[in-house]
């Protein structure tokens, strides 16, 4: 029994697909123009040839806000459209940040705690309840995170939408 995964599929699967399409890349920008018109006020965005991001339209603006971007490329004289669901880019990299940071500390206190104990010396007696404090920051981070998605589920389930019926109806089948 063969399975054949479509595009829709991969958009509910992960936070990224691939599709190609027969339009140029002016003609879907001008399509997307069209459609994020349409939907004023539920949308909002910044469309041009090359990339696109699309903001649901909210009341209050929290740091996890979900955004869609699509960049169109030719790949192989046929137009691609490459879309990623998910915060802004500063979003992940202050995450990503806070995890390196932790994480080197954590190290850190650890290694200073662990050696302290080779070397039977005494002068770094906090190095160990500083790792475990750097662990709980880690996991703060993390449940941080994962509250800042839970909380942008809704906002995600339009921003699919969006894709879904701004997008798939040009997609070629290969």
């Amino acid at each position: 029994m063969q399975t054949e995964e479509t595009t829709l599929d991969k958009i509910r699967n992960r936070p990224r697909f691939k599709m190609f399409t027969h339009l140029s890349k002016e003609t879907y920008a001008e399509n997307l123009k069209k459609y994020l018109a349409e939907h004023k006020g539920e949308f909002s965005g910044n469309i041009n040839q090359e990339i696109a991001t699309i903001c649901v339209e909210t009341e209050y603006d929290n740091y996890w806000k979900p955004r869609l971007s699509l960049r169109t490329e030719i790949e192989d004289d046929q137009t691609v459209i490459r879309g990623v669901f998910g915060p802004s880019s500063a979003v992940w990299t202050f995450f990503m940040f806070l995890y390196f940071l932790f994480s080197i500390f954590w190290m850190t206190f650890f290694t200073m705690y662990y050696v302290e104990k080779q070397i039977k010396s005494f002068e770094y007696p906090w190095a160990l309840n500083a790792s475990f404090v750097m662990l709980f920051c880690i996991a703060a981070t993390y449940a941080a995170a994962r509250f800042g998605q839970n909380k942008a589920k809704g906002e995600m389930r339009k921003l699919r939408k969006f894709a879904e019926e701004s997008t798939l109806q040009f997609e070629k089948k290969i």
